[in-house]
């Protein structure tokens, strides 16, 4: 698939951690309490120079916060570790996203600082002060407001991307003047592709839940014309190949990690191929997360210790033969003959919603 000395980019969660509970993220049960398979982890800026070489990270062009289950902004050590980065390569690009809702101004003006020209931060806020906590549960506008501004005064590069739901299509371009107003580059449209379910079929809403499992919102699909363009795809497909199973199984993989020679690593210091493997890793839903299909693969080569980049370094984890092995499963015929589901998913090439979301 690609080797040590390929690597050009590193996304990287820096923890499990988060002051926000989005109903539509892996960390929590649609808003309701801490996924069960989970152990709030996080990686200090030690782990990361165990993880992370200073020669390892002069081959690098970017290095981008964001991970599957927590935020940048709430984990200890994130500045330190991207001015540890950033000693050891002045020209990589270095980024995160974020929901903008912690850390006071001082810091933000540090961080700016460190980004310099060479990064930036994308700052995930879906609506304005009566609507972004509706989707971004636990976030306090005021906060966001305030970082955000600090951020940008201080010379950060910012951009705002916008998660479009019904309760917030209306304010998108109130939303994009306030963006340019406050000084971000880029005002982005968000069209989510999670309106399916996990066995591929659409639906119409997702009802979200307090921490004490009380109902809040019924988060609804926006307009056609801020709806992802790839869930109309769903209908043709399944049509052409009989089932969405089908397709996973028949899809060439296009991956996008592979070319791009991204690696992801995940707070517990995991090394795997992208955020999409590693997020089928801990699905609150089942009882036993293992039964997953990505742990054959891990369990493969060793376990999870044996991807263990903090205990063992990158090099060792590339030498267990689990990208190899993640690519060679792209040929076999069907997803129970061991082609990795997810890949299909993620990168196959007739269905793609996280290409889409932007157009």
């Amino acid at each position: 698939m690609y080797n040590y000395k390929d690597i050009k980019s590193i996304h990287l969660e820096v923890t499990q951690n988060c002051q926000a509970n989005c109903p539509m993220c892996d960390r929590n049960m649609n808003g309701k309490g801490i996924n069960p398979h989970i152990n709030l982890d996080e990686l200090s800026l030690e782990d990361c120079k165990k993880i992370f070489t200073p020669s390892f990270i002069a081959q690098l062009d970017t290095m981008y916060m964001c991970g599957n289950l927590g935020d940048p902004i709430v984990a200890k050590d994130t500045l330190e570790i991207f001015e540890y980065f950033r000693l050891h390569n002045e020209k990589m690009w270095l980024s995160m996203n974020t929901n903008a809702g912690a850390k006071n101004e001082e810091w933000w003006r540090d961080l700016a600082t460190c980004l310099g020209r060479m990064g930036a931060v994308i700052f995930s806020v879906d609506g304005l002060s009566n609507t972004n906590h509706i989707y971004r549960q636990g976030v306090v506008w005021s906060n966001v407001e305030r970082n955000m501004k600090a951020f940008i005064a201080a010379g950060g590069r910012a951009r705002w991307d916008f998660l479009i739901f019904e309760h917030n299509q209306h304010q998108v371009e109130e939303a994009e003047a306030l963006a340019a107003e406050w000084g971000c580059e880029k005002f982005m449209k968000k069209k989510t592709g999670r309106f399916i379910t996990q066995d591929s079929k659409k639906k119409e809403s997702h009802q979200a839940v307090d921490k004490k499992g009380n109902s809040t919102t019924e988060l609804k699909k926006p307009d056609q014309k801020y709806q992802n363009n790839a869930l109309s795809k769903l209908d043709i497909i399944k049509n052409k190949y009989g089932s969405m199973d089908a397709y996973y199984d028949a899809a060439p993989i296009n991956c996008k990690v592979k070319d791009e020679g991204n690696l992801y690593i995940t707070a517990e210091g995991l090394a795997l191929p992208c955020c999409w493997t590693a997020g089928r890793m801990y699905k609150w839903w089942h009882k036993d997360p293992t039964v997953e299909q990505v742990w054959n693969f891990i369990d493969q080569v060793g376990g999870k210790d044996a991807i263990n980049a903090k205990k063992h370094g990158l090099r060792a984890v590339f030498e267990t033969g689990i990208f190899d092995n993640i690519e060679d499963s792209w040929s076999k015929s069907s997803c129970s003959d061991g082609k990795l589901k997810v890949c299909s998913q993620k990168c196959g090439a007739e269905f793609d919603p996280f290409s889409e979301q932007f157009k």
